[in-house]
């Protein structure tokens, strides 16, 4: 694991799309590049900036664009990551090869289909080549909030996690990756900016605790990128 500090938002967002642009280039050619995106406002601008550098930027034919969580809402509406990333990256773009997280069926039976899914495409543990990641002020990622089940998940892929947080508006049900997946993936990279994360920020880098589900993340290429405002408690 390592850090890698940046200015700001715009400057961390800009290091995530040019991350992506190098690990999917550098990829086996004619073997598809898999990728899971998450939602929030850090790599909404990642996305902003992958679909200014255009389509042939990346092999765009070969990438393959997952979720690692998703609201139980339908795909239009204003909360879905799925929504966001198709308005921000995939419909400037033209990407057709997506496997989406189907928030408005019931959540259970829709993480069983996606964690089957995972399994066919991606193997036993599945393998993702590539995996971003959020920090959230109560220091979850993905949809691991503190106290949920899906903190502690060792043999599912892909889980329906009932979460009741203010920081999830309230009592809820989201769909999400697992820690075995991220701990799977060829190389995982965390986007955190904004001084929301000021003060979760070095519990998530200190000894892992399920009380921060972040500092669980473990991967055989770790990166975190953050901003200055997020990183204004860490140690020189």
């Amino acid at each position: 694991m390592r850090v890698e500090r940046f200015h700001d938002l715009e400057a961390v967002s800009r290091a995530g799309a040019e991350e992506f642009a190098r690990l999917a280039k550098a990829s086996p050619p004619r073997v598809p590049f898999h990728v899971a995106l998450s939602g929030g406002s850090t790599p909404k601008r990642m996305h902003e900036i992958l679909a200014s550098m255009g389509r042939d930027a990346l092999p765009w034919d070969r990438v393959v664009l997952w979720w690692g969580d998703e609201r139980t809402v339908p795909p239009d509406h204003p909360d879905s990551n799925f929504g966001m990333a198709k308005r921000t990256l995939m419909d400037p773009l033209g990407l057709t090869r997506f496997h989406r997280m189907e928030g408005e069926r019931d959540p259970a039976a829709a993480a069983a289909d996606y964690e089957k899914l995972l399994v066919t495409e991606c193997g036993k543990p599945p393998v993702m080549d590539l995996i971003f990641l959020g920090l959230g002020p109560d220091g979850h990622t993905l949809s691991l909030f503190p106290g949920t089940p899906a903190v502690g998940e060792t043999q599912r892929y892909v889980v329906a996690n009932p979460v009741d947080s203010p920081v999830a508006k309230g009592k809820t049900v989201r769909i999400t990756f697992t820690l075995p997946v991220v701990a799977a993936a060829r190389h995982v990279r965390m986007l955190v900016a904004g001084p929301d994360k000021t003060h979760v920020l070095p519990r998530a880098l200190a000894a892992p605790s399920p009380e921060v589900p972040s500092s669980l993340v473990r991967s055989p290429d770790l990166v975190w990128y953050v901003d200055e405002v997020a990183a204004a408690e860490l140690p020189r």
